[in-house]
């Protein structure tokens, strides 16, 4: 074929429906109709003299001759992005764009206050949406431009470009008064009570647990501490209040459980649980790594919450 008859906007179709493996999501994506999608990728099969994608289950797979191609369009789309890009100037007080970013909701009450204030300051035209993604959707999100940015703890998520931005570990909250948290504070004064003793201590525990949160469910098992689960909830925002009410206690990142503590009741302990130190980081793609508007965002995100490696 001669690259005369091709249209770039065939490749965009091609590359998002290689991505999504959908021709349905693909025509969201792009802002464009069914029909419209299947019209385009029909003249693409025609121009490419292959079907590109066959039918499989809900959606469609790529044929080995479009798997070939996908890594040299991606390519393209790519230096073409960047090379309209380059001469941008972004001025955030005149933008109006706006950035796509997931959160947990437990990432939501981390970091949105303080970037809504910078957005308010220095780009009060921009918009910010947070979007939870699955962990194992967020990669291809990036790619798509459904995301911009993802920010959290994700170990699943691979092939983006990522940079850490604090340290965290999970601790136990609970009620202040409850008797473990007496009898924890007491047995930290004394030489030679670990592990064995603290063990027994914490295996006195009931919990309260998020059903989305793999990592404190995972900490649970290797504990052996999974039959003391006694309550499972959607969101890690409902849990304070309950714990303040009851002798449930939840595994939750420091950072977070210590806004609770201050605000009183409630009490922390620091075990020493498998799993229990992580980093977050934010993700982004490759193919949105010179894009202006969103290395204002992540310089803008590790200014406000980068803490230097320990």
């Amino acid at each position: 074929m001669n690259i005369k008859d091709l249209d770039l906007n065939l490749l965009r179709l091609f590359d998002a429906v290689w991505r999504t493996r959908s021709v349905s999501l693909a025509a969201q994506q792009l802002g464009m109709s069914q029909p419209a999608a299947s019209q385009g990728l029909a003249r693409l099969r025609t121009l490419l003299g292959d079907a590109l994608f066959e039918r499989s289950g809900s959606g469609v797979r790529p044929t080995p001759r479009a798997d070939r191609l996908a890594q040299g369009v991606q390519m393209a789309l790519a230096t073409i992005e960047e090379a309209l890009n380059a001469s941008q100037v972004f001025e955030p007080q005149r933008s109006k764009r706006v950035l796509r970013v997931h959160l947990s909701d437990i990432g939501e009450a981390r970091f949105l206050p303080e970037l809504v204030l910078v957005l308010q300051r220095m780009a009060p035209g921009m918009r910010l949406e947070a979007r939870p993604v699955p962990h194992d959707q967020i990669g291809a999100a990036l790619d798509n431009g459904q995301l911009d940015l993802a920010i959290g703890f994700l170990p699943e998520v691979s092939d983006t470009l990522h940079q850490p931005l604090l340290s965290d570990r999970y601790v136990v909250l609970m009620r202040q008064g409850h008797p473990v948290a007496k009898r924890w504070g007491q047995l930290q004064k004394k030489a030679g009570a670990f592990p064995d003793a603290t063990h027994a201590l914490l295996a006195e525990l009931e919990f309260a647990a998020v059903r989305t949160h793999a990592d404190t469910l995972r900490i649970l098992e290797l504990m052996h501490w999974q039959h003391r689960l006694r309550l499972t909830v959607s969101h890690f925002l409902s849990l304070p209040g309950i714990v303040r009410s009851s002798d449930l206690a939840v595994l939750m990142p420091r950072n977070f459980a210590q806004g609770f503590a201050q605000a009183g009741e409630l009490a922390i302990i620091e075990p020493d649980l498998p799993l229990r130190d992580f980093t977050v980081s934010m993700h982004w793609s490759a193919r949105f790594d010179k894009d202006p508007c969103l290395q204002w965002l992540r310089a803008a995100t590790a200014q406000l919450f980068s803490t230097p490696t320990p």
